[in-house]
């Protein structure tokens, strides 16, 4: 107890027992929509799944996981992992990512920042550089966000600007690239009115040039660093709309997928080499993707590829993009102070945690479900495994992931009755849904339901409760729609495939031997959301939720 008299002791729940043993699972991309052949997870065989609906319907529900209730700006905003990971341990809405980005750009705050007021210092001699992906898809980054950094930053003293684009078609239209060169080239040709030198420098796609997250291929960073460091790429081009469209025109080629390209000046040299005394900013504010290439502008000692030169920069990322790693040092946009989040709150009440899931998901399962803080609150009532993920691949090449080897471990977590609490992330229907292969993510979909028949087994065997629910909607709807929900085709006549996220609700259910009989979910929270689940989980292992946390779902029914 401090002097405010604030106490971590939660309250008991006036109804429910306390240490039981819970399995909590997130079905990472398991959104609901109405079956059609683009439904994943309506096609694949889940019976699992299907089971919570048909069996107990007053234990299963729909709830919010995009848009304001997950603190993102409008209801068009998409969910992500890590913003749905955020919502779900900590039990209360932040304002995230692209909002406080917003936020801090409309009220010119980001200019009065020392992140800004660092990347400031080379104007004077150096470069600006901008590195991110080009999209109006509000998932990684925003044009519109971009624009405003150009202008403001020219306005504070940028002479020299150069921009490192990276081509989208996974949260946006495949193509779309095009256009938004076309949108830049023309904001850059007013600069260039105005005095400023600016120019695109170097390009390439998101899925094979900078972006991999989570370590699991350092080629794809070093793609990037090639073309935008050291001005080297085996494309060059004296303009980058020419770069795209020329790029596009190969056969199979995709927006994700573009080959690293640099441009050149009539000489056949780089315009725009990152060198000693330039400024980096990273503009993506979502984190997975811009971590690594963080590493290898911060890191000294840095050994996952020859980076040939390692020049002296003054770099910051839009956000700040590990909290625990503190990567990068220097960022424009401070992130949401997330405190008291429900993992703090369990172990302080003597509750035992398990938590696993494999590489590309344990992050969300561990640190963001944290609110975006490493390691463990109290290492002797904590355990946190990560299962490797299967690296060089993409996932529709083996679907099944590692959904089994979770499964397994949280089932024997669960029957060593060491946990009070086992949590997992499966991450199948989202990972291999974003590849955009139907048939592969149906076998996902199928995989990972046999994970929670598995990890579901094993709650029953001890007595304890479960609770499965998902971060946002992937796999269930896999084709791009028209206003009127019908499917979008190309002009050849076929579907236009969808690989992000969608606005769709998801699931959640409870059950198993030790829930209390009585417990239902609620009918007067229509508009629950990803925050509700912490102050429900609480519940569920015996005690009230903080009185600031998002209402629970469920409640005691006595006949």
């Amino acid at each position: 107890m401090g002097s405010s008299g604030f106490s971590w002791k939660l309250d008991d729940h006036p109804k429910l027992p306390k240490g039981k043993t819970i399995g909590l699972i997130v079905l990472d991309g398991w959104g609901e929509a109405k079956p059609d052949q683009y439904n994943c997870i309506h096609i694949a065989e889940t019976p699992t799944m299907d089971s919570f609906k048909k069996t107990a319907p007053e234990k299963w529900r729909l709830i919010r996981a995009h848009g304001k209730a997950v603190g993102l700006p409008t209801e068009d905003d998409m969910g992500n992992s890590e913003v749905g990971h955020n919502a779900l341990g900590a039990g209360r809405i932040y304002v995230q990512g692209a909002k406080l980005v917003d936020l801090a750009l409309a009220s010119g705050k980001i200019y009065d920042g020392e992140g800004f007021k660092y990347v400031q210092q080379s104007f004077d001699k150096g470069t600006l550089h901008l590195i991110g992906l080009l999209s109006d898809g509000g998932v990684h980054s925003r044009l519109d966000q971009v624009q405003l950094l150009l202008k403001g930053a020219s306005e504070h003293g940028a002479k020299r600007i150069r921009v490192h684009v990276l081509t989208d078609g996974r949260d946006v239209l495949d193509g779309s690239s095009v256009g938004f060169v076309e949108t830049l080239e023309g904001d850059l040709a007013k600069l260039r009115e105005k005095g400023v030198d600016a120019h695109i420098a170097s390009g390439g796609g998101r899925m094979y040039v900078t972006m991999d997250r989570y370590e699991n291929d350092w080629e794809v960073v070093k793609r990037g660093w090639d073309a935008q460091v050291l001005g080297e790429a085996p494309h060059k081009f004296q303009n980058a709309l020419e770069a795209v469209k020329k790029l596009r025109a190969e056969p199979k080629a995709h927006d994700q997928y573009l080959p690293p390209f640099v441009i050149v000046d009539g000489n056949g040299k780089a315009v725009g080499p990152i060198v000693d005394g330039d400024a980096v900013v990273t503009f993506n504010f979502r984190a997975d993707r811009m971590v690594m290439l963080a590493k290898a502008f911060e890191y000294q000692d840095f050994y996952k590829f020859d980076r040939v030169r390692f020049p002296k920069i003054h770099y910051a990322g839009m956000l700040q993009y590990d909290g625990e790693l503190k990567l990068p040092g220097r960022y424009l946009v401070s992130p949401p102070e997330m405190e008291r989040t429900s993992g703090e709150y369990l172990v302080h009440n003597g509750v035992r945690t398990f938590a696993c899931s494999e590489t590309v998901k344990f992050g969300h399962v561990t640190f963001f479900w944290n609110g975006n803080r490493s390691g463990y609150f109290n290492s002797e009532m904590e355990e946190y495994v990560e299962i490797l993920s299967d690296s060089g691949i993409t996932f529709n090449v083996q679907p099944k992931m590692k959904a089994i080897e979770i499964a397994e471990k949280a089932r024997d977590a669960i029957l060593s009755g060491k946990f009070h609490q086992v949590r997992v992330n499966l991450p199948n229907s989202d990972m291999v849904g974003h590849t955009g292969d139907i048939e592969a993510t149906i076998v996902a979909c199928k995989a990972a339901d046999k994970a929670v028949k598995m990890i579901i087994e094993a709650i029953e065997q001890v007595g304890g409760i479960y609770v499965v629910t998902a971060d946002h909607g992937n796999a269930e709807d896999m084709v791009k729609r028209n206003k009127k929900g019908q499917p979008l085709l190309d002009k050849a006549g076929n579907i236009q495939i969808l690989t992000s996220h969608t606005l769709q609700p998801v699931p959640i259910a409870i059950g198993g031997a030790g829930l209390s009989p009585g417990v239902r979910f609620r009918n007067d929270v229509p508009n629950g959301g990803l925050a509700n689940v912490a102050a429900t989980v609480m519940n569920l292992h015996g005690f009230v939720a903080p009185n600031d946390y998002e209402t629970t779902l469920i409640e005691v029914f006595e006949n």
